[in-house]
């Protein structure tokens, strides 16, 4: 099995943790998809794509365990902002971001991405589910600036052509600039 169909069949299986344990683990909302780490040579590919230099704030949508923002940060001088539902994903990400180094460029929210303030973005980083970024698709319009870049792993945006695709070991990234045309 190619490393892009087991992402797919993961993809496919959207966790639907029961309201009452996700109240229990202090979760928002359910969470929209399971975590799979981006690779680091994906998350190179995606920063390098979106020209991120240190006058960049990148947003990655669904942080995980912070490494884009974290990425960002130490290999760029960019300041980032992981933004993740979960919070196990948030303690992980607070516990990798403070062996990086780098605490005084990278915040975590623990807030739905849905309804996070996202605009103050240069650089917005996905790894969601193709229904979930074209849900998303308003929302990075309406909020953020005309130039800033929009960079997915795996899943790309329907019918809204991507400006550039590449191809890291088999994994599809894909990058365009706001406005996204609907």
């Amino acid at each position: 099995m190619t490393a892009r169909a087991f992402v797919l069949v993961l993809a496919m299986f959207v966790v639907a943790v029961p309201p009452a344990l996700a109240q229990e683990q202090g979760q928002l909302r359910e969470r929209d998809v399971i975590y799979v780490p981006t690779p680091p040579e994906v998350v190179e590919a995606m920063l390098k794509v979106a020209r991120v230099t240190k006058d960049d704030i990148v947003y990655d949508l669904g942080s995980g365990d912070g490494r884009i923002p974290i990425t960002a940060a130490r290999e760029y001088g960019a300041r980032g902002v992981g933004i993740d539902i979960d919070p196990q994903r948030i303690r992980e990400a607070e516990a990798n971001l403070k062996e990086a180094g780098v605490g005084d460029r990278v915040r975590f929210l623990n807030t739905d991405l849905f309804t996070a303030d996202i605009s103050e973005a240069t650089v917005v980083t996905l790894y969601l589910l193709p229904a979930l970024n074209l849900k998303l698709l308003p929302k990075l319009n309406k909020e953020l600036r005309p130039g800033t870049r929009v960079v997915s792993h795996a899943f790309d945006m329907g019918d809204h052509k991507p400006e550039e695709t590449l191809n890291v070991n088999g994994r599809a990234i894909y990058f365009w600039t706001i406005p996204i045309e609907e």
